[in-house]
């Protein structure tokens, strides 16, 4: 609460003279809220001045503020019998109308099995106010607790967990081994005493049991989930298994056979093994059915309710329950922060989504990463081939710019002509140089699951042999790029400059005239915004990797490939043998088409909607920057190369070229990291092999090894 609002909520005195159990049923959660604000307060001056504050207010050191207000609120109890009384009122008239079970079995679940379900209902936590006129406990949950409670909740000792559960849980309410006799002045015979009987307690838990294994069930059954699961891990019918298990569990503990139940629930507890077992095995089929993000959501949901499983059985049959319980109440209150606010759910299934993204953009990207000289010149002829396509983009952007049309359809056209150009170098199976990081660097992350895997071992040689992998595979990539970015250049070049030398000798005129060569030299000059648009290239080759692992999942996802080749309308269209070469051409090329087309149209329409919206954003590619300068040398000769215009420009490609791969590069880089879930402490090692071997062996990451 805020130090506007009524100080009762921090005074003691008027708490405990305000607790009345006959009071409505909001007025006493109202109460109970007031009373956890109470415990989270930090008195002011005045307050520690006052008798009553006094013990609170005077902290022992490391022991938090509300342990130490809770062990005051229970002497001054106990001094006060009867304000005891009517604190104990209060709280067993709230656990005899209060539905416990929904806070065990539902609290931190989404109704509906999708992640646009739980999110609706998170906006709407935000924005709408909770009401402690209810009778859920799940509702009323988040208005008691905060997620910073779990800390304090964690450093209760035993001592104070049994005084705490004397006050407050009605002794049929509590495991037999914390319903310790309570003082002369609240003692009375179970029977007479109004709340929950003696075996109510042990209901409330196997009905949340039961009500978990159901969902658990009932997700395992989804078809998302089933179809893909390891058919290996399924054949012993786990999931099916669940609801007996569950009901001898029950019927055992309700008929008090401990040796029973203990067998029981390790059969439980086996089971729920092997159906977390058993989703975990659906990322490995990725390639053959895809993933979506319900699926990720759907596969998170049931681990946790596997693990609150867990933790409630270990209240139901721990020989310490009082540590079990505080566990749980500790795991809630960490459920309960998590749950405010959007940032901590989409922040847990950025690492599955990543991973999806990283999986299909790596199998387009892997055959972009050379490792041996051979392969080091073939990736420099298919880049000299590429460089040839983009000689003739240029002169097809230079004439779309003629025709002077308007600002969407010019960027249209030029998006079109670039995406066209692109394809056409993908189907020729040369390359670009600037697609290369942002395709390659999620291929990466394989190397980088055996960073992870080696530093999840004791073997220190295993973590140092992995991490070098690794900076072999970067040093294969920018050797890589290297190769691509001389062959681009090497060809664009001097090819736009052949096609203006001949336009002169031939028409007396170049194809691109002095008019526009002044406007190349003043666009692509490093004095202007040059860096700052090569940046934002940077991220639209980010972009289009995402597309393409996007395109691919959406294509497996859907079985479109099986569709291609098995339709019956198509098969009668095509042919059998047409319908399955077409199936596996667009299988084994979606991904690439769908990267191409998308970075050519970015490139065309993006600067075009921004500069609808005020935003003077513009691309530079460093090929298509090449042949346009080489376009104006043409147009003004060779006097140009002797002008600090020119020069300008030429550093001005040097920096584009840089900031083009180095952005898309770090943004894919980053994602391969958090899709493979490589720790601070792995990247700091991962960071200092890549320094280590530019100081030792510079040239490796230029030039590829004689062997």
């Amino acid at each position: 609460m805020s130090a506007a609002k009524p100080t009762i909520a921090w005074d003691l005195t008027a708490l405990l003279n305000a607790a009345d159990g006959r009071a409505a049923q909001p007025e006493r959660h109202m109460w109970l809220v007031r009373l956890m604000e109470w415990l989270r307060h930090v008195p002011t001056r005045r307050e520690a001045a006052a008798g009553t504050e006094g013990a609170a207010a005077r902290p022992e050191r490391s022991t938090p503020m509300p342990v130490l207000r809770l062990r005051h609120l229970l002497r001054v109890l106990d001094q006060s019998p009867e304000h005891k009384a009517q604190v104990q009122a209060m709280f067993h008239a709230f656990w005899r109308e209060i539905d416990a079970v929904a806070l065990l079995a539902d609290f931190g679940f989404s109704h509906r099995m999708a992640l646009r379900s739980e999110l609706w209902q998170r906006l709407r936590a935000e924005v709408l106010p909770g009401s402690p006129a209810t009778r859920d406990l799940a509702a009323l949950f988040p208005l008691l607790f905060r997620g910073s409670d779990a800390d304090w909740i964690e450093r209760l000792d035993e001592e104070l967990l049994d005084r705490i559960a004397q006050l407050v849980v009605p002794r049929g309410a509590m495991p037999q081994e914390m319903a310790t006799p309570l003082p002369a002045a609240s003692a009375a015979p179970a029977e007479a005493r109004p709340g929950i009987q003696p075996t109510v307690w042990r209901q409330t838990l196997l009905d949340a049991i039961s009500i978990l294994v159901s969902a658990v069930q009932a997700a395992g059954f989804s078809p998302p989930l089933r179809q893909r699961m390891s058919p290996a891990l399924l054949a012993s019918e786990p999931f099916r298994q669940l609801p007996l298990a569950t009901e001898q569990v029950r019927s055992a503990v309700l008929a008090g056979e401990r040796e029973v139940s203990l067998q029981a629930t390790v059969y439980l507890r086996a089971l729920l093994d092997t159906c977390r077992r058993a989703t975990d095995s659906i990322v490995d089929h990725l390639e053959e059915y895809g993933v979506s993000v319900d699926i990720v959501f759907e596969i998170d949901q049931l681990h946790e309710r596997c693990q609150r499983v867990e933790q409630l059985l270990g209240c139901l049959l721990s020989e310490q329950p009082a540590a079990d319980v505080r566990h749980l109440l500790g795991t809630l209150v960490q459920v309960a922060g998590r749950r405010r606010g959007l940032r901590n759910l989409m922040a847990r299934h950025y690492s599955q989504l990543a991973r999806q993204v990283a999986e299909r953009s790596a199998e387009t990207g892997d055959h972009y990463i050379t490792r041996t000289r051979q392969q080091y010149a073939g990736m420099l002829r298919r880049a000299a081939g590429g460089g040839l396509v983009i000689a003739g983009t240029t002169y097809v952007k230079f004439g779309v710019m003629a025709l002077g049309l308007s600002a969407f359809w010019g960027g249209f056209w030029a998006g079109a002509n670039y995406a066209l150009s692109f394809v056409l170098i993908m189907l020729l199976h040369w390359t670009v140089a600037t697609k290369q990081p942002a395709m390659t660097a999620p291929a990466m992350a394989a190397k980088l699951a055996e960073v992870r895997s080696a530093a999840s071992t004791r073997g220190q040689a295993d973590d140092v042999a992995a991490v070098e992998g690794f900076v072999d595979q970067v040093a294969h990539l920018i050797r890589s790029q290297v190769a691509g970015i001389v062959g681009n250049l090497a060809v664009c070049g001097p090819v736009v400059l052949a096609v203006q030398y001949l336009c002169q000798v031939a028409f007396g005129r170049p194809l691109v005239g002095p008019q526009e060569a002044d406007y190349v030299l003043h666009s692509l000059t490093l004095l202007g915004p040059t860096p700052l648009y090569a940046a934002f290239t940077g991220v639209l080759l980010f972009a289009s990797s995402l597309i393409a692992g996007w395109t691919e999942n959406w294509f497996v996802f859907h079985r479109l490939d099986g569709a291609i080749a098995w339709n019956p309308r198509i098969v009668a269209r095509l042919g059998p043998a047409r319908a399955q070469r077409w199936a596996n051409w667009w299988r084994h090329n979606i991904s690439g088409l769908a990267a191409n087309v998308s970075l050519g149209m970015m490139l065309g329409v993006v600067p075009v909607v921004a500069a609808f919206f005020g935003l003077p954003i513009e691309v530079r590619h460093v090929t298509l920057s090449t042949g346009q300068l080489a376009a104006a040398v043409g147009a003004h000769g060779a006097s140009l190369l002797q002008t600090a215009p020119f020069w300008w420009c030429v550093a001005g490609i040097v920096l584009t070229g840089m900031l083009n791969l180095t952005v898309s590069f770090w943004l894919a880089f980053k994602v391969a990291m958090r899709s493979r879930g490589i720790r601070v402490r792995e990247r700091k090692h991962i960071y200092a092999a890549i320094r280590r071997r530019l100081v030792t062996q510079p040239l490796s990451f230029l030039v590829p090894p004689k062997s």
